[in-house]
């Protein structure tokens, strides 16, 4: 949840740690009923990255004491979300390092390093990895270097390793896998070198390729004619968080990055799909069912690679499937998850780019609001509204909690010539004036995008929320603390 650079810290009582794992499919797909684990990214399938344990509460918070601490290997930002099991806690390191702890005293159980060369490309992200999945009796993670690989979880034995693509040209993995039933998900980062997106499912078993999902159409595909010229060749469209599922309707939902090159348009002529966007794709075949763009032709690089939360509510007087996402581009939506059909959606942060958004959800992008060669400024920054740490959401509350961020940026257009491996982005940004930026964490009405409350932050965070059944939402912030607000304050 955190962006913790040397140090992580429990607070918080859990089971003993178990010999081995055993995680069915159908246990992560029911993972509200274990409370006293999380058995996946964001908790769940469904991303609430909300916790059915209610022990912690408003009046007892206060008293919370460290219980542990384990010291990461190397110095740096570290971005991972545990998977904690039967009492062991995997967590991801940086470059590429997975860890297995005793959850209960913090004890080292195994560690596991993949040799990540100095010369591994990270153009336009950090060397980080945001965590594991684990499936029946295997642990899964995504390299640096761009392999998928499966480890024993007993001891960290590697069982086999796929080559995902090629890191020369741009392509990595720091997102954390998705284990489904019978195959594991994972996404690319490299959207800054001009990359041709995608997201792929391998067997689980295996290690080899079940399907390829293209974020950029090719020729004779269904959205072509939204890039100009060749340009699609170099779409970016990157899938470098990890996305939701819906096992009912057999969806995973994953948003796509920026195109490419980043703030220069002019060759890429036409809405770029299916960049900045929420995808819904088959589980079986890789095939999109349904997109929603939220920015097109982004030119601000305002990825689509947030969280997209899954809901059930009434709307308008009758139960729907929805989907929530608070967008980097500084607007909440609300989706029908069946259809795509746009529902609602409003800023919940500064911005100025756009006048609103129509009956469709497509925004009304105001006038001279582009880079320019002496610079434009517009908030959102290029970091966004919020960015890859994740919401949260209540179903005890009906809340949706963001962790915002509130700065401007000038934004400034450049050249762009594409080399494979390369930085291909076409311009840049200068913040704005960073003393007068800040952050805050703020509650929505998930069905209506109204603000509830807020909690200011003295600085943009880079942390996300966790919201609990004990009615305490945690975050941090960037100066270092650890705070728990009340859910319904």
């Amino acid at each position: 949840m955190k962006n913790i650079r040397l140090l992580f810290t429990a607070c918080c009582l859990l089971l003993p740690a178990a010999a081995t794992a055993q995680v069915p499919y159908k246990r992560i797909a029911d993972a509200g009923a274990e409370p006293g684990n999380w058995l996946t990214y964001s908790g769940d399938y469904q991303s609430h990255r909300f916790s059915r344990l209610a022990q912690i509460t408003p009046a007892n918070v206060g008293r919370l004491k460290t219980a542990w601490v384990y010291q990461f290997k190397q110095r740096g930002a570290q971005q991972t979300s545990p998977v904690v099991v039967d009492g062991v806690m995997y967590v991801s390191e940086s470059p590429t390092i997975v860890t297995a702890l005793d959850a209960r005293t913090g004890r080292t159980l195994w560690s596991w390093r993949r040799d990540i060369s100095p010369l591994v490309k990270t153009i336009g992200f950090g060397r980080s990895n945001r965590g594991v999945a684990i499936l029946d009796d295997t642990v899964y993670v995504g390299a640096l270097d761009c392999y998928l690989l499966a480890l024993d979880p007993k001891t960290g034995a590697v069982r086999w390793e796929t080559k995902v693509e090629d890191n020369s040209t741009g392509y990595a993995i720091t997102a954390a896998p998705l284990a489904i039933d019978g195959k594991i998900i994972v996404g690319v980062s490299g959207g800054e070198t001009g990359i041709r997106g995608f997201l792929d499912a391998y067997d689980a078993k295996t290690g080899k390729l079940a399907w390829r999902c293209w974020t950029i159409p090719g020729p004779e595909e269904p959205g072509r004619e939204t890039w100009g010229g060749d340009s699609w060749k170099t779409g970016a469209g990157a899938t470098w968080l990890t996305g939701s599922y819906d096992p009912e309707l057999n969806l995973l939902y994953w948003g796509t990055g920026n195109p490419g090159p980043d703030w220069n348009g002019d060759s890429r002529p036409g809405d770029n799909l299916y960049t900045c966007s929420l995808l819904a794709i088959d589980a079986a075949t890789g095939k999109i069912k349904w997109y929603f763009q939220f920015t097109p032709h982004d030119v601000h690089d305002w990825d689509s690679n947030q969280i997209p939360v899954l809901i059930d509510a009434n709307w308008q007087g009758r139960p729907r499937k929805l989907v929530a996402m608070a967008n980097r581009n500084a607007f909440y939506y609300l989706l029908d998850r069946v259809t795509g059909q746009f529902l609602t959606g409003k800023p919940y942060a500064k911005q100025t780019w756009a006048k609103g958004l129509d009956a469709k959800g497509r925004p009304i992008v105001l006038p001279d609001t582009e880079p320019t060669i002496e610079g434009n400024l517009v908030w959102p920054s290029l970091q966004g509204a919020t960015n890859w740490h994740s919401p949260s959401y209540s179903p005890l509350t009906k809340m949706f909690y963001v962790a915002a961020r509130e700065m401007g940026a000038y934004y400034y257009k450049g050249e762009a010539v594409y080399k494979p491996g390369t930085f291909f982005a076409g311009g840049g940004e200068r913040v704005l004036d960073g003393d007068k930026a800040y952050g805050a964490v703020r509650a929505l009405d998930v069905t209506t995008g109204k603000m509830k409350w807020e909690f200011r932050l003295q600085s943009p965070p880079w942390a996300g929320v966790l919201a609990t059944a004990g009615g305490v939402v945690f975050s941090g912030s960037n100066e270092g603390n650890f705070f728990a607000l009340g859910a319904a304050a």
